[in-house]
């Protein structure tokens, strides 16, 4: 596979672009076969079943998925600083999942505990609602502009959307449809 991907080129004519599927025995990252074909691709996805068990999907890990092009210099400084708080957050909701298996939520400082429903907020809105889903949803695709996507996960990790229902935040596009959503419910509840 190396030796495959090492042909592929970009020409002034245009580019050549694989996508390879990889099967990972156990769903062991560390597995010498994938862990060797890891180092060939320029981005890795990483599929988890926790968090499709969770009802997200796609069902990706972004802490363990990878992409070359994730620098300032490529995607742009506001983007890169939003996807490194995104994936700070995720690693400290998960170091404090044992905790919470443990002792429950209750012995989490307010600081650890705003982190959790920060971390599940931004777990719910990772979801999207895909156009080739629709038939399966019954909700509509959508495509998001990027600075969209950005402003609405900064909202998130800043604190602003503190008051609303973690479940508004699944599988929806935009951090207003998210707000609309969320405010239902609690209109509800009221």
């Amino acid at each position: 596979m190396g030796a495959m991907q090492e042909r592929m080129t970009s020409t002034r004519n245009g580019s050549i672009t694989s996508v390879q599927a990889v099967y990972v025995p156990a769903d062991d990252l560390t597995d010498p076969a994938p862990a060797t074909t890891f180092a060939h691709l320029d981005a890795t996805t990483v599929l988890d079943r926790k968090i499709a068990s969770l009802g997200i999907y796609p069902a990706v890990d972004p802490l363990a998925s990878t992409s070359r092009i994730l620098a300032p210099e490529v995607i742009g400084h506001d983007h890169y600083n939003c996807a490194q708080r995104v994936k700070e957050i995720l690693q400290r909701y998960k170091a404090l999942q044992d905790i919470i298996a443990i002792l429950g939520m209750e012995e989490l400082s307010e600081e650890d505990k705003a982190v959790v429903y920060r971390a599940r907020k931004v777990q719910r809105f990772l979801s999207q609602p895909f156009h080739v889903a629709e038939q399966f949803t019954g909700i509509p695709g959508s495509l998001v502009d990027i600075k969209d996507t950005i402003k609405g996960f900064n909202m998130i990790m800043d604190g602003e959307l503190d008051h609303l229902p973690e479940a508004a935040f699944n599988l929806k596009g935009t951090i207003e449809e998210a707000i609309e959503a969320g405010q239902k419910m609690l209109a509800e509840n009221a």
